[in-house]
């Protein structure tokens, strides 16, 4: 199957200040290198903890920080330092939170016509037609457009800015926590109008979240993020079923479910971003934890078909 998106050793350092007596500048590693494909037509679903970097990933995917070290390809080009424009008409971004992700002083008319202007030139009766069938397509009414942000419920605001998204007629989205600011009777909806979007524009996505209930129903793979690198990728009907990485499996057995007791977390704490250990960042939580572990950090490898994980103690 034809790769969408994928990247190489993809990276990023933040510079957190110098040590006393001007000693040499410290970096916190927020992505440690990451190497992903993503298949044309799928939905890959990135989970982890809060901290584990997987905004600043999809943030470096779709160029709104530029990777320190790395490579990013779409559909065969190199794209981490490439013209914004072509960068924007192949990949973008659902945020978060809808309403803080929408200028407050624009009407939603003038919000949807930004890209269509910017990125593809449209005239006016053009742009008027293209965002009749953005509003169609997301199932909002054409009255909204000279209403402003602040005026839409959660729920509508989320849609205003996947339209948004679609309007640069993008092959791939890459969706940020795009329903934990929502209502759970907001969330179904949500989720049932992305997949529709996904079959009728033929979309890639992205999925960031740390709700792995809805990571696990939406997704085709999954990749765990734990301290900035992947610990363990797969289908998403096995990582879950059966992880291999006991991070994996600590995530599985936290995530509440009825009728099942709050499993307790892991012993011993985060790793030190200013202080990392030198084998496996995971190895202070790990009962599975020997000396090579707290040595040597482990490769991502295949452990079972393609069912990847970074451990040397794989479950």
């Amino acid at each position: 199957m034809t790769l969408a998106l994928k990247t190489e050793a993809l990276a990023k350092r933040f510079p957190a200040g110098r040590r006393l007596l001007g000693g040499p500048r410290t970096f916190v590693h927020a992505v440690r290198p990451v190497t992903l494909e993503v298949r044309q037509g799928e939905t890959l679903g990135v989970v982890g903890e809060s901290g584990c970097g997987k905004s600043t990933l999809a943030r470096m995917l779709v160029g709104l920080l530029a990777p320190s070290e790395g490579r990013i390809e779409i559909e065969g080009r190199a794209l981490d330092k490439a013209d914004p424009v072509a960068f924007g008409k192949l990949i973008q971004y659902v945020f978060q939170d809808p309403q803080s992700s929408l200028n407050p002083r624009k009407t939603i008319r003038a919000i949807l016509e930004a890209p269509l202007r910017n990125l593809h030139g449209m005239g006016r009766a053009a742009r008027e037609t293209r965002i009749a069938e953005l509003l169609a397509a997301v199932n909002l009414r054409e009255e909204f457009l000279d209403r402003y942000p602040h005026e839409f419920s959660g729920g509508q605001a989320q849609r205003i800015g996947i339209a948004r998204a679609l309007a640069a007629t993008p092959r791939i989205l890459v969706l940020d926590e795009p329903v934990s600011a929502l209502d759970v009777s907001v969330q179904a909806q949500v989720l049932n109008l992305l997949a529709d979007l996904k079959a009728e524009f033929g979309l890639t996505y992205i999925f960031i979240s740390h709700d792995l209930a809805v990571v696990e129903a939406v997704s085709d793979r999954i990749a765990v993020l734990y301290f900035g690198s992947v610990v363990e990728e797969g289908p998403a009907e096995r990582v879950f079923a059966r992880p291999r990485h006991p991070y994996t499996q600590l995530l599985a057995r936290s995530a509440p479910a009825v009728g099942r007791p709050l499993a307790p977390g892991g012993e011993g704490e985060l790793p030190d971003p200013l202080d990392p250990p030198p084998g496996c960042a995971f190895a202070g939580r790990c009962p599975k934890a020997t000396d090579i572990c707290r040595h040597t950090a482990p490769a991502l490898r295949p452990i079972e078909g393609d069912q990847l994980a970074a451990c040397h103690q794989p479950l």
